[in-house]
């Protein structure tokens, strides 16, 4: 590391940070102006709303834009040395473009970094926070706290042979029913059970079946049988019945794995929009990397306009980006297009972005 590198990563870093506290400070601000009836009706002091709610706020919006803050602060500074004749003066001095470009990768790296870590672990445990103190004071029908759903189909995959289903469950009273299950061996129903009811015993930690009627069938016929009350253990618990839309932005990265991999057992819908959050949480640190360095190229160059030149560029770049991403998690939702292509899409289209600028760019 010579001065060289020292003075860019400390005007990248200083420039960077001090856009994204400016940033949080203006939307911090914005959302109490809000929320400010809700927090009268919570009853709750300063400390509570601020530890119980603004601790979960405050990472999930910085991760929110925290791509788009280090472009923007990448070109802003970089033009601001342009405009000065610094990059000439330093590309002239014998130092080459690429060398030049150094700090910008050491820079994009350790910041990109700093968001995987934070996309893996801090994220999804901020958005907990946020969502338990919405859901409590804010939004009581939010669907981060699923309190009550009836009339819905819900099916299960309990293993490889096994299926289930509950044509209506109530995740208050965890209770639902009719219920029914099946077993399937060489594609023929060998044992099936149908009960009025299916509820939750807190004591025993296992599922009760009311009036089940059990059917098992076998060579030289079936056997059937009628329980007022029947206990069965099965692979899935009542959080897992009520279906919460965000419970993919509030799981750690270990356990949103674990989740996918439970669901796809289940045979759940819905898993593609699991898999493209998971990949995007990769996806997204290599994203801060690209526009660091897309971002350096185009504001390296001299302009008439100076930084409202490159700015303006920056923000339709921007633009460009999230279009790309939207679009590509819609198909991949709605559509067939792979999850991990879905969450990479953006990336493969900006790593061509970068290569193109990088050969045009005066050196």
């Amino acid at each position: 590391m010579k001065k060289l590198d020292w003075y860019i990563l400390k005007s990248f870093l200083t420039t960077f940070f001090f856009a994204i506290f400016l940033f949080t400070v203006i939307a911090v601000v914005i959302d109490v102006s809000e929320k400010t009836d809700d927090f009268v009706r919570s009853q709750l002091g300063f400390v509570n709303i601020v530890t119980k709610y603004y601790y979960g706020f405050v990472p999930h919006i910085i991760a929110l834009l925290f791509p788009l803050f280090v472009f923007i602060a990448v070109i802003f500074f970089t033009s601001k040395m342009a405009g000065r004749s610094e990059i000439i003066a330093i590309l002239a001095s014998g130092t080459s473009f690429n060398r030049w470009l150094r700090p910008y990768w050491i820079g994009g790296v350790l910041l990109g970094g700093i968001l995987w870590f934070a996309n893996q672990y801090v994220i999804p445990r901020a958005n907990q926070i946020r969502g338990s103190f919405e859901a409590t004071y804010i939004d009581r029908n939010s669907t981060y706290n699923a309190l009550f759903t009836t009339n819905t189909n819900l099916y299960i995959r309990i293993d490889s042979f096994t299926y289930a289903g509950i044509n209506g469950y109530d995740t208050l009273f965890k209770r639902g029913g009719p219920f029914f299950m099946y077993k399937i061996k060489n594609n023929v129903v060998v044992r099936n059970i149908r009960a009025e009811t299916l509820r939750w015993d807190t004591a025993t930690k296992k599922w009760m079946l009311d009036n089940a009627l059990e059917r098992i069938l076998h060579a030289k016929g079936e056997w059937v049988h009628l329980d007022a009350v029947k206990a069965m253990k099965f692979n899935f618990k009542p959080l897992d019945l009520g279906r919460d839309k965000y419970t993919k932005d509030k799981l750690i990265t270990p356990d949103l794995d674990r989740f996918i991999k439970l669901e796809e057992l289940r045979g759940s819908e819905g898993l593609n929009e699991l898999k493209v959050e998971r990949y995007r949480r990769d996806a997204t640190s290599v994203t801060v990397l690209l526009l660091t360095l897309i971002g350096a190229i185009v504001a390296g160059r001299k302009v008439r306009g100076g930084s409202g030149v490159h700015l303006a560029t920056g923000f339709i770049t921007a633009a460009v980006f999230i279009i790309a991403d939207r679009f590509s998690t819609i198909f991949s939702t709605k559509g067939n297009l792979p999850p991990i292509i879905a969450a990479w899409i953006p990336n493969m289209i900006f790593v061509l972005v970068a290569i193109y600028l990088y050969k045009k760019a005066p050196k």
